[in-house]
């Protein structure tokens, strides 16, 4: 059977696949766009299978926040490159995602994966997703939070890194304004209560390290990692950061100033963590010809 430009276009349509594969598909399926649109979708999958464990090192951070402002939700999805970040459908499926976190708030990736967007669970929208794209598609991580007493602030810079928080008290701009400063200053915690033992423990210890090869007394060593301790916790803290749209006062001392109080926080950095693999340019072209 003849493959007319009209069938390749109607199956592109379908499936959103390049214009060879389809044609390709169309001539295995002699002419049936239901057998060539179904064997695309089985053929997808099974790449997508395969994708899965290369490095998603890029994606978008998504929020969102329920009419009534009592509930806020944000998820990091990810996939291998700036390009397909920025492509209307990869956007489109992180915010169902986090559409999906926040009415449902899932108790695991896979009770996640099963919620249905468009009548299609999200597992599968992702795996057809990862078939068009060509490229390995995670939901990363997500948090949703109920307010107890106070307001949602939300920042995003733009989509790399998001921003949530909730402050009690204050004035209206409050809430975001932290969460701004939150943005750029990525603390730890909120106080010093709030700090991982592990951590604290790790730092102290590096301190101690370099303070003894100072040759000082013990004494002295004391007050030396003490002192630098103090300010470790400064900068990992919220509370004791000095607040960047006012460097002369802390975060602690403008929240008291307002009668206001930090309740939670979360932040997201898109790919924060990950190890990026470094491949040659030529290569890499080479590597999603022969997929």
């Amino acid at each position: 059977m003849a493959i007319t430009a009209a069938m390749v276009k109607e199956l592109r349509e379908r499936t959103g696949a390049g214009m060879m594969e389809c044609k390709k598909a169309l001539v295995e399926a002699d002419g049936n766009l239901d057998s060539a649109a179904e064997q695309m979708r089985i053929s997808g999958l099974a790449k997508a299978d395969k994708k899965s464990g290369r490095t998603a090192a890029e994606g978008v951070i998504a929020i969102e926040t329920s009419a009534d402002g009592k509930s806020v939700a944000m998820a990091e999805v990810n996939c291998e490159t700036d390009f397909v970040a920025k492509g209307d459908d990869f956007s489109a499926y992180a915010q169902a995602v986090c559409r999906a976190v926040l009415a449902s708030n899932p108790a695991d990736a896979d009770a996640l994966g099963a919620i249905e967007a468009d009548g299609q669970s999200l597992e599968h929208i992702r795996q057809e997703l990862v078939a068009k794209l060509g490229e390995n598609i995670q939901v990363r991580r997500y948090v949703r939070h109920e307010v107890n007493t106070g307001t949602v602030g939300v920042y995003q810079h733009g989509e790399r890194i998001g921003v949530i928080t909730e402050i009690t008290g204050g004035g209206e701009s409050l809430p975001r304004d932290i969460a701004m400063h939150i943005a750029a200053s990525s603390p730890v915690c909120i106080g010093e209560a709030d700090v991982p033992a592990g951590l604290l423990d790790k730092e102290k210890e590096i301190l101690v390290a370099e303070a003894a090869d100072s040759g000082k007394p013990a004494e002295i060593i004391e007050k030396m990692v003490q002192g630098r301790l103090r300010k470790y916790l400064a900068e990992i803290t919220l509370l004791g950061q000095a607040y960047v749209k006012d460097p002369d006062q802390s975060v602690e001392k403008l929240l008291k100033s307002s009668d206001a109080s930090a309740n939670f926080f979360a932040r997201f950095e898109v790919g924060e963590g990950i190890e990026k693999k470094v491949e040659n340019f030529a290569e890499e072209v080479m590597a999603q010809v022969n997929n």
